[in-house]
């Protein structure tokens, strides 16, 4: 079981943020004018939110391709790592790959028999991704969960926790999916309090118990 200490400002810390990443993945691509009828938000404070969300990696713009006249849209989506690809987020996937992999030469034995290297850079790449997020994830390779207690956004966002939790895992299986491998994400495990967290992974090659 590995324990990886964190810091940082998420990008979903901000319900409106929340509430834009859950209309896209919803639905993409949509536009500036269809989330803000959408959210009530001035165009420009979804604009300011769009790219935050676009700088950490999880939604991506493309310029419409117009046949007729008239100033092309610009369309965002949220980044699923199959549909939607972003650049940021290949980027920090290859960068947490190469820092497991140092890690695991450094520190022989450390890698888990039971994952394969795909799964072992899925890890890397949702640890990274957790961390910058500001969360103090603790993974457990044999269970395939990753405990994310206490999850200071559920505390934050009590009045919003099903929207904000559903917005977090889709995140969480874009990133999976964007550094590929057979991992992927099933859920949250049922618990009393609702700050507590442990998300639940499954694995491609083995059969559930």
């Amino acid at each position: 079981m590995t324990t990886v200490h964190a810091a940082g400002y998420s990008a979903i810390s901000s319900y409106s943020r929340v509430e834009l990443m859950h209309l896209l993945q919803q639905r993409s691509p949509r536009t500036i004018a269809e989330m803000t009828a959408a959210t009530g938000l001035h165009a420009n404070t979804v604009r300011e939110h769009l790219q935050r969300l676009i700088d950490d990696g999880y939604i991506v713009a493309a310029t419409e391709r117009r046949t007729t006249r008239g100033r092309p849209r610009v369309l965002y989506s949220a980044a699923d790592g199959a549909a939607a690809s972003s650049p940021v987020q290949r980027r920090r996937v290859r960068a947490a790959a190469e820092r497991g992999d140092l890690m695991r030469r450094v520190m022989p034995g450390s890698a888990p028999e039971s994952l394969d290297t795909d799964a072992l850079h899925q890890l890397d790449a949702i640890v990274d991704d957790l961390v910058d997020a500001g969360f103090d994830p603790i993974i457990d390779e044999d269970d395939l969960s990753i405990e994310l207690t206490p999850c200071h956004q559920a505390q934050a966002q009590a009045d919003h926790l099903e929207v904000l939790c559903q917005v977090h895992l889709s995140i969480m299986q874009g990133v999976l999916t964007e550094a590929g491998g057979p991992l992927r994400v099933e859920g949250i495990r049922p618990a009393c309090d609702p700050t507590e967290c442990v998300v639940l992974l499954s694995h491609a090659g083995r059969t559930a118990p």
